[in-house]
């Protein structure tokens, strides 16, 4: 179902998701049951999810480096694949295109469930003045954004997604050290392909980079260009989901993990939870999987 193209046509929808799930009062579930996916759980107002979708895009810097891609029409399992293909002069015959086509990797992608229930006193929920909508949004986009950008670095797989630190189906190890030194760092860029290295980034935590950025070779010069905020030409970029020891800086071309979003947030209130408290609660859901389609596209340092 294309929540997306629901939600822009039913132009009522927007108002009483608001109005009726996010502010407790009664609506016309008729506008909202196009939205529905279960148990009281509606997805986002096509404006909202844009503007969460920026939003977390800001939070989550795994959004920014890898790609994105939407299959909203199912919730079940896809296998998606990935091959080295070549163009060739005068693929004629039918066994050498056989042989192309049977050049893929396949692996899986799940619909995992990530959510997080919040809560507001209910003189602010009913506040003329107060926001709910912008509230609510940027709230779910900051959480949401940690806890996926976590996932994407260190996730195993088991009910969330495969990130690339893993130790199976993550980023390969380029370069083994007890110590980060100048060497070490060049040696981790060429461990890389040269067809990785022309789009490749680096990432790594607030501590790693406080190292780095005052890393110089034997005749001073700094390893990290501090007018562009790149190492060897290619850009930094910061989370501390990363970690200080073992797999503590990656660097590759970060397109090749794919984030597969099954369908737009989804929300709803819970009234009857909080409402001993004079409260109003929220419960919130997203529905993806990650995982990197080459190993090889990442190289880490390991730090001993």
């Amino acid at each position: 179902m294309t929540y997306d193209k629901i939600t822009i046509e039913l132009t009522n929808y927007k108002k009483e998701f608001w109005n009726l799930m996010m502010k407790g009062t009664k609506g016309n579930y008729e506008n909202l049951k196009g939205g529905k996916i279960s148990n009281e759980m509606f997805v986002l107002p096509y404006d909202s999810n844009k503007k969460y979708n920026e939003l977390i895009n800001d939070e989550c810097v795994f959004r920014r480096i890898a790609t994105n891609i939407k299959a909203n029409d199912s919730d079940h399992t896809l296998f998606v694949s990935d091959s080295d293909d070549v163009a060739e002069w005068n693929l004629t015959n039918i066994e050498d295109i056989k042989n192309v086509i049977n050049n893929f990797t396949k692996k899986r992608m799940e619909c995992h469930t990530l959510s997080i229930i919040t809560r507001l006193d209910e003189d602010i929920v009913h506040d003329s003045q107060f926001d709910t909508e912008d509230y609510l949004i940027k709230h779910f986009a900051k959480s949401f954004g940690k806890a996926e950008e976590n996932a994407f670095i260190n996730g195993t797989g088991v009910n969330m997604p495969i990130g690339i630190l893993n130790d199976t189906d993550g980023a390969e190890v380029g370069v083994i050290t007890n110590e980060i030194t100048f060497d070490d760092v060049i040696a981790l860029y060429f461990s890389l392909k040269s067809e990785y290295r022309t789009k490749g980034s680096w990432l790594i935590n607030d501590e790693i980079a406080k190292n780095l950025y005052t890393l110089k070779d034997a005749d001073g010069n700094y390893i990290w260009n501090h007018n562009s905020n790149t190492i060897m030409g290619r850009p930094v970029y910061i989370t501390n989901a990363m970690p200080s020891t073992g797999k503590a800086i990656a660097f590759g071309d970060f397109s090749y993990y794919w984030i597969t979003i099954r369908m737009p947030i989804s929300a709803r209130s819970i009234n009857e939870l909080f409402c001993g408290n004079q409260q109003v609660g929220y419960l919130a859901k997203e529905y993806l999987d990650g995982i990197l389609i080459r190993t090889d596209a990442i190289k880490v340092l390991q730090l001993n």
